[in-house]
């Protein structure tokens, strides 16, 4: 399968430099290695909206993805950044259903605002965290 580190969310912010996108910064679990990935807006607001426990009015997209997930008797099993491809960040949403195992395809800024609703752990591919992360310098 995949060489995986579980990671966390550290920080997430806009970035002036990129118009109205937005920086969502994962850290190692068990290190100190950073990861930063560009997200748009309104998953940054999704994401921003559950960590702070916000609950709006009605379900947003990644909660009705994960009302219509639980209501079929599955569960989000874990979330996976698996490749970076074309300076694009690619993810698989893993859930479980009747012991069987399913990965689906997803943006990593959607697989992350399903993972925070659902407290399912956030990991990346080793090949990936190799590649775009970095290491903060001591201040």
């Amino acid at each position: 399968m995949y060489d995986k580190i579980e990671c966390e969310i550290f920080g997430l912010s806009s970035s002036p430099s990129t118009g109205n996108a937005y920086v969502l910064l994962l850290k190692e679990v068990y290190g100190n290695r950073r990861l930063p990935i560009i997200i748009g807006q309104f998953e940054a607001q999704a994401i921003a909206m559950e960590l702070e426990g916000m609950v709006p009015p009605r379900p947003l997209t990644h909660d009705l993805l994960k009302n219509v997930i639980l209501n079929v008797g599955a569960a989000v099993q874990e979330i996976i950044i698996t490749e970076l491809k074309d300076n694009t960040f690619l993810a698989k949403i893993v859930i479980e259903m009747s012991s069987l195992t399913n990965e689906i395809d997803s943006r990593p800024s959607d697989a992350i605002a399903l993972a925070v609703r659902t407290a399912s752990p956030i990991y990346v591919a080793e090949k990936v965290m190799n590649i775009a992360a970095f290491t903060p310098s001591a201040e």
